[in-house]
């Protein structure tokens, strides 16, 4: 009997250990220095923020890339757990967590010498603007974008910004939208000169690990998140991994 009991416990035990150790799923579009491929020396300070507080809390972290559109829409349906990038006007319905993962802005990109430059809506007409399909670059834009579809070109691939640098040297597009330091990352990346910064969409807005809203373990994956990125801020570590990407912590 007593063998029994103890043989038990132990089996109880082992179980509880391998419920515990969930492989949580991330899912984003290449968003270099947010996140990049999978498996690289350097996948994206978000990835390596996410890695080591799932795996110091006993799970495995498996990140793939995706064409973003569809990364919020399975992670939406609970086909996966997280999105990594994500402003809350991307997915308004996902679970967040209480402090961001950075700051981010959207700036237009011209070629070089160019006399055109964004100073407000008005000002994108008789244009063609590259986009990325599913983006959120703020209310009053994306309804710009609605509205205008003529004067955008969007595309969803993984490989989209560096699509839509290739328009904008081709002449195919008058400018492109996004990050600027994902943009600077990109042309740097693909050997890229000549393309400078022609106006700034506003002001920064905060950028999340963001969960399914379909999955009862968001709640405690995020809770996750909060308490390690509060620890890793305090031992320095935080500032230690963003500073391998040329990054300063934004608080």
């Amino acid at each position: 009997m007593q063998t029994f009991t103890k043989s038990f416990i132990l089996v109880s035990v082992l179980s509880s250990s391998a419920v515990l150790a969930d492989t949580i799923s991330i899912r984003a579009d290449n968003w270099f220095p947010m996140n990049g491929q999978p498996n690289a020396k350097q996948p994206g300070y978000m990835i390596e923020l996410a890695t080591n507080i799932f795996t110091a809390a006993g799970h495995t972290v498996d990140y793939k890339l995706m064409p973003w559109e569809r990364a919020v829409d399975s992670v939406r349906k609970g086909e996966f757990d997280c999105v990594v990038g994500a402003y809350k006007d991307d997915a308004p319905d996902f679970i967040y967590p209480q402090v961001p993962w950075g700051m981010d802005s959207t700036v237009f990109f011209v070629k070089a010498g160019g006399s055109w430059t964004y100073t407000g809506l008005s000002s994108l007409q008789g244009n063609k603007i590259a986009i990325i399909k599913g983006y959120a670059y703020g209310d009053e834009f994306d309804k710009y974008v609605t509205e205008n579809p003529s004067v955008f070109d969007a595309i969803g691939a993984n490989n989209g910004l560096e699509n839509n640098i290739k328009k904008l040297q081709a002449g195919r597009v008058n400018a492109v939208a996004e990050s600027p330091s994902v943009m600077g990352a990109k042309l740097k990346d693909m050997g890229v000169s000549g393309i400078v910064a022609a106006g700034s969409l506003g002001e920064a807005t905060e950028m999340y690990i963001a969960c399914s809203p379909a999955k009862a373990t968001s709640a405690g994956y995020i809770k996750l998140i909060d308490e390690g990125t509060a620890k890793l801020r305090a031992s320095g570590e935080f500032n230690k991994i963003l500073s391998s990407y040329g990054i300063s912590d934004w608080q």
